[in-house]
C-alpha cells in the first residue's frame, strides 16, 4: 500500500472515531439496500399469535407490526387474485382491476408490480420471484422481472423455499418476492379455527426462518441493509374459506424489519398497497405521482389529526350487536376541530348522531355489506356522517351536521390545495358539501356531492383572495334515512 493511500485511510479512520454516532449513520448510508417480501397466503395474524411461530414472532419483536382490513364486493371479493395484485402493484382493485382469480380485464400493464417498476427505474438491479401459486409469477408479475419461477405442484412450498434460500445464499439479488401457500390450503380444508391451521402456520414459520437465515448468513450481509416484509392477501373464516365480506376474511397484516422500522412497534395506518411503495422507496426509487399509487412507504408515515383520537375511542352504546370488545367511536373532535350540530335532529342511534370519529372495524361491523367496506383509502381513524345508521332508532328532525377544520395558513392572492380522502354514497335528498372560509368570513362552497363517489383521493385548488391569511374547511352533510359520507387525511397546502 502506498503512503498516500495509507495516510488517507488513517485519516478516515480517525474521522470515523471522532464522529462517534455519526460514523454509524455514515456506515448505514453506504450499505447496499435490498428488499425481501414474503407472502403468506391466507394467514390470520391472530392465529399466528396462537401458534408455535417463533420466527414470525421474532420478526414482530424486531420490527413493526400492522393489521389492516380489505375491501369486499363490489370493489372485489377477498380472493388471492385481487389480494396479491394489491400487494404487488401498490394500488387497490378499482385501479388494477383484478376482480377475481381469472384476471379477466385486468389493468396490470397500467399498474405494474413493484419488481417491474424496479427493472424500469434501475435495470442493473437483480429481481427474483418464486411462488407456489403460479398465477403470481405467470400473470401478476411481468416478463420484465429478471427471474420468475412457478414451483411445480409436486414440490409446492418446500420447493419454493429451497429455491428462495439458494438464490439468497448463492447469488446477489436486490429485490425478492417469495409466495408460500400451505396455510391457505389448511384453511380451506380444515378452517382457521382448527389445529391443522395452527400446524400449517408452524410449518410456514419454519420456512420463513429458513429464508431469513439465508439472508443473514450471506457473506456480504454486514454491508447490506435488508428491508424484510411479511404479509398476506386475505384471511379465513373459522369454518374455512374466503371471498366474502366477513371480518375474518378481510383481515391482513404487515410485519416489517430493517430500513427505518422501530423494534416492537405497532401501527394502525398501514395498508397492503404500502408494501410495494415501501420496497421502491427503500431501493431509492422515487415514487412518481403519475403512477397514482395508493401505497405510501412505511418510512413516510403521515398521521392526520383524526388518528390522534385512537386512544379516546370508546365501545358501543346503541350498537349492541357489535359486542363490548369492539372499541371504535368518539364524538369528541381533535384539537382545533369542531362539530356544529345546532341543526341536527334529536335522539337516533347515539354513535352516529352528527359527525363521528371511528375505525373501519367499528363502522363496517355496525352495518356490513353496504359498501362501507369499500372505504379503503381511509387510514386508522376517520370521520363519518352516517344518516342511514342514525335513523335506526326513534328520532326527531333530520341529519344536519358540519365538521369544521382548524385554520390553515394561506397567502392572499395565491393558490392553495385542499386534499382529502372521501367515500360517499348518495340517496336523495342527501347532500355533502365542502365549504371554505377565509379569515373567518362567509363560507364559500367549493365542492358538492350528490352522487356516489366511492373511495377517492380529492385535490381541490383554492384561489385565495387578496389579504387572506388563513382558511377553515367545513364538511356539511344533510339528509334523512339515506346513506353516508366518510372523510380522512384533510390538509391544506399553501403554494
Amino acid at each position: 500500500m502506498d503512503l498516500t493511500r495509507r495516510s488517507l485511510l488513517a485519516g478516515a479512520a480517525a474521522l470515523a472515531i471522532s464522529a462517534g454516532p455519526l460514523s454509524t449513520l455514515a456506515r448505514a448510508a453506504t450499505r447496499t439496500r435490498k428488499v425481501l417480501v414474503i407472502g403468506l397466503d391466507g394467514v390470520l395474524l391472530s392465529r399466528v399469535r396462537d401458534a408455535d411461530a417463533p420466527h414470525l414472532k421474532s420478526l414482530m419483536a424486531q420490527g413493526l407490526t400492522a393489521t389492516s382490513s380489505l375491501y369486499a364486493e363490489p370493489l372485489a371479493p377477498t380472493l388471492s387474485g385481487p389480494g396479491w395484485s394489491t400487494v404487488l402493484t401498490g394500488v387497490w382493485p378499482d385501479k388494477h382491476n383484478v376482480k377475481d382469480n381469472s384476471f379477466g380485464g385486468h389493468s396490470l400493464a397500467q399498474y405494474p408490480d413493484f419488481l417491474t417498476r424496479i427493472e424500469t427505474a434501475k435495470p442493473r438491479l437483480s429481481t427474483y420471484a418464486v411462488a407456489s401459486w403460479n398465477s403470481i409469477t405467470d400473470t401478476i408479475l411481468s416478463s420484465r422481472v429478471d427471474t420468475r419461477i412457478s414451483t411445480p405442484a409436486a414440490e409446492y412450498d418446500a420447493g419454493t423455499t429451497s429455491r428462495a434460500v439458494a438464490r439468497l445464499r448463492n447469488s446477489n439479488p436486490d429485490a425478492v418476492f417469495v409466495h408460500l401457500d400451505d396455510v391457505d390450503h389448511a384453511g380451506h380444508s380444515q378452517g382457521a379455527a382448527s389445529q391443522a391451521y395452527l400446524d400449517a402456520i408452524h410449518g410456514v414459520d419454519s420456512r420463513v426462518g429458513e429464508i431469513v437465515t439465508a439472508v443473514k448468513s450471506r457473506t456480504t450481509y454486514a454491508s447490506e441493509d435488508w428491508l424484510i416484509i411479511v404479509t398476506t392477501d386475505h384471511g379465513h373464516t373459522d369454518a374455512g374459506g374466503h371471498g366474502g365480506s366477513s371480518w375474518p376474511e378481510r383481515q391482513t397484516f404487515v410485519i416489517a424489519t430493517g430500513g427505518t422500522t422501530t423494534p416492537g412497534s405497532v401501527r394502525y395506518d398501514v395498508k397492503l398497497p404500502d408494501v410495494a411503495a415501501s420496497a421502491l422507496a427503500h431501493l431509492g426509487i422515487p415514487i412518481n405521482p403519475a403512477w397514482a399509487l395508493d401505497g405510501r412507504p412505511l418510512s413516510q408515515a403521515a398521521p392526520d389529526d383524526f388518528d390522534a383520537l385512537r386512544t379516546q375511542l370508546q365501545g358501543p352504546m346503541d350498537e349492541t350487536l357489535l359486542g363490548t370488545d369492539v372499541v371504535g367511536f368518539t364524538h369528541t373532535p381533535p384539537p382545533g376541530w369542531s362539530v356544529d350540530n345546532s341543526s341536527m335532529g334529536a335522539a337516533g342511534v347515539t354513535e352516529w348522531r352528527g359527525w363521528t370519529f371511528t375505525t373501519d372495524e367499528f363502522w363496517t361491523k355496525a352495518a356490513p355489506d353496504q359498501e362501507r367496506e369499500s372505504n379503503v383509502r381511509a387510514r386508522n381513524v376517520f370521520a363519518v356522517a352516517d344518516g342511514d345508521e342514525w335513523y335506526d332508532m326513534d328520532l326527531t328532525g333530520t341529519f344536519d351536521s358540519t365538521l369544521v377544520s382548524p385554520a390553515w395558513p394561506v397567502t392572499g392572492g395565491k393558490t392553495a390545495t385542499l386534499s382529502y380522502v372521501t367515500h360517499y354514497r348518495q340517496e336523495s335528498p342527501q347532500k355533502g358539501e365542502v365549504l371554505v372560509s377565509y379569515n373567518g368570513g362567509t363560507p364559500i362552497s367549493v365542492q358538492t356531492y350528490t352522487s356516489d363517489v366511492i373511495s377517492r383521493a380529492e385535490k381541490l385548488q383554492l384561489n385565495v383572495p387578496a389579504g387572506a391569511t388563513d382558511v377553515r374547511v367545513s364538511f356539511r352533510y344533510t339528509g334523512e334515512n339515506n346513506w353516508y359520507w366518510a372523510i380522512d387525511q384533510v390538509r391544506v397546502t399553501a403554494s
